[in-house]
């Protein structure tokens, strides 16, 4: 009986959670779906199924902004029988609107073809060549696209056709490692890092490292080792300066070995651009927003008739020309939680490169450099590219893989305008600036919450908010910039900040908080003769280190603020010290320290 009754109890159950759910889960999901939770799912090219009456399937651009159901609405869209769709598990504060979003996949019939409006834009999987064996495609390795993107293959699309791996109605044959896998866990986002490393300690570690680094050897000598080599000599040997008229010496490390460095790089340095990738992901640059300082660097170096080769023989360094925000905004398969794919992406191009030419070989990728400002950038390529010279806007000397002499720090530049990237620039004199302290942003990371609790309404003379809406009457973001003495550039997500460069944009002094950011420019330039370094454990005592700042201090580092601005600043045509030439610099400095007598 007891047995009998534990039985009929756990049928009653039963029923009612299925009642429950056929009350609470749209489009009839059942119980296999609670079964599958926290499983990953998959979605493969022989999956995709067929909407609508017409077998032309068509695209059209999905907006992002905008509610699931109203794009169905707006679409004419009516719910599938559940057969015709497939779906993938989510993480458990997954919308299943944004899912069936996401997953509702028709097939390819003519990828060209627009007539349709009410097909949402599917990301397919297309086969890319094995990194041992290019011409094997019996075995296809994936990556995801958007179809409403230019293809990005290093294969190039007419190759992808002619091999009729889309533009068919029978999708290519799936195998395993084909299959795209989709996590179900949450990103998870760094916390405080576990070993903290001052500026005091980095300055250490970059000197130490220049002489202590070891350099790969090249397989075979070039004359452009000597003519490195050359340069390094001449460097090292330049008096020191201590003093100019014109302008704060200690602005820099070593201000006659800077100016000496610049102008050779100016009379030697030749780069060779490689012209094989394809668009949107290779030679093109997105000028605004704030990724912009990969897209501004890529456009004036292509565009560059000095510095730039045709003749890889007598290059001194390699550019990768890619964008790795573009890169991301193209291949990266949303809620995926996965770089693999765009991992495997640039493993294809580098193979490609590496096969065609013997350049990379010579040095092991040593002469290589890439200009990335994504936060993905430093784990996308660190072991595929780890002994390039790496520009990145992540540059975390303890979490992200950052090594002094083969990686540099890249500004992060907020273009706004790209038209007019000098915009608004300048600010209020120092005279006007009564406000202390200035921050404004959104909730990214754990260190920004810390900061606001702390500070936000609690002293009038910081002015702390979350992101800042602009209210007709009341200051605007660049407003308070301009019209405070020190702003606050606390962490997101990740170590950097475009509000380092917007500070000194405006001439604001910057103040950093942020444990292991290396700062733009940190092999020329004395970063605490113009900013402030705050350590994250220090926040409850900001205003206090503040007011700790001599007046006559502070209007020092306001006006070396002024002068160091000109090698942050992009101009529509590159000008000398200007941030092109600084990040070239930055990269010919790093070679420069690299090489070593036994090279020639």
């Amino acid at each position: 009986m007891e047995t009998r009754r534990l039985v009929w109890l756990m049928a009653l159950v039963f029923s009612i959670i299925l009642l429950v759910q056929s009350f609470e889960l749209p489009y009839g999901y059942d119980l296999s779906n609670l079964l599958s939770f926290g499983k990953s799912q998959v979605t493969s090219v022989s999956s995709f199924p067929t909407i609508g009456a017409s077998n032309n399937t068509e695209s059209v651009e999905l907006n992002k902004n905008m509610a699931p159901e109203k794009v169905r609405e707006k679409n004419g869209y009516k719910k599938p029988p559940e057969s015709n769709y497939t779906s993938a598990t989510a993480s458990s504060n997954s919308s299943l609107d944004n899912l069936w979003l996401k997953n509702v996949v028709p097939a390819a019939s003519n990828i060209n073809e627009v007539k349709n409006p009410n097909i949402i834009t599917p990301r397919v999987s297309l086969p890319l060549p094995p990194l041992d064996s290019p011409n094997n495609i019996t075995s296809p390795q994936y990556i995801s696209v958007n179809r409403s993107t230019p293809f990005a293959s290093p294969m190039g699309i007419d190759t992808v056709l002619k091999n009729g791996l889309i533009g068919r109605n029978i999708p290519p044959p799936v195998n395993p490692a084909s299959i795209i896998k989709t996590p179900t866990k949450k990103r998870r986002f760094k916390g405080p890092p576990a070993v903290v490393v001052p500026i005091s300690t980095m300055n250490d570690m970059l000197i130490q490292s220049r002489v202590s680094y070891k350099s790969t050897k090249p397989h075979w000598p070039s004359k452009v080792d000597h003519e490195l080599l050359n340069a390094k000599a001449q460097i090292e040997n330049t008096p020191m300066m201590e003093k100019d008229p014109h302008i704060y010496v200690d602005l820099y490390r070593n201000y006659s070995a800077f100016i000496r460095s610049y102008a050779l790089m100016e009379q030697t340095l030749k780069i060779y651009i490689y012209s094989e990738g394809e668009k949107p992901i290779f030679h093109q640059s997105e000028l605004s927003g704030i990724y912009a300082s990969e897209g501004w660097f890529m456009k004036q170096l292509e565009e560059n008739t000095h510095f730039v080769t045709k003749n890889p023989n007598k290059a001194h360094l390699f550019y990768l020309p890619f964008s790795s925000r573009l890169l991301e905004e193209t291949l990266y398969v949303p809620n995926s939680h996965s770089h693999k794919n765009l991992v495997q992406y640039l493993s294809s191009y580098l193979h490609n490169i590496t096969t065609k030419y013997r350049f990379w070989n010579r040095t092991g990728g040593a002469d290589h450099f890439l200009v990335a400002c994504h936060d993905w950038a430093p784990s996308e390529t660190s072991r595929i590219m780890r002994n390039c010279i790496r520009s990145l806007c992540n540059a975390d000397v303890k979490g992200g893989g950052f090594q002094f002499t083969k990686d540099v720090s890249l500004p992060e530049t907020y273009i706004r305008s790209p038209q007019n990237p000098l915009k608004d620039l300048g600010g209020e004199p120092p005279s006007k600036r009564e406000i202390l302290g200035f921050f404004a942003g959104k909730m990214h990371g754990y260190l920004r919450p810390i900061l606001l609790n702390e500070w936000e309404n609690k002293d009038p003379d910081l002015k702390i908010f979350g992101k800042l809406r602009e209210v007709k009457g009341e200051m605007r973001y660049i407003e308070y910039m301009k019209s405070s003495k020190y702003c606050i550039s606390a962490k997101g997500y990740e170590v950097y900040s475009p509000r380092v460069v917007e500070a000194i944009f405006y001439e604001c002094v910057p103040v950093i908080i942020s444990d292991n950011y290396v700062p733009p420019f940190f092999e020329s330039l004395n970063w605490e003769s113009f900013a402030v370094i705050v350590l994250e454990k220090d926040i409850p005592d900001l205003k206090k280190i503040l007011l700790s700042i001599p007046e006559k201090r502070y209007l020092e580092m306001q006006q070396r603020v002024k002068q160091v601005q000109k090698h942050f600043l992009w101009h529509s045509r590159p000008q000398k010290y200007d941030a092109f030439h600084m990040i070239l610099h930055s990269i010919w400095d790093t070679r420069i320290s690299q090489m070593r007598p036994t090279q020639r």
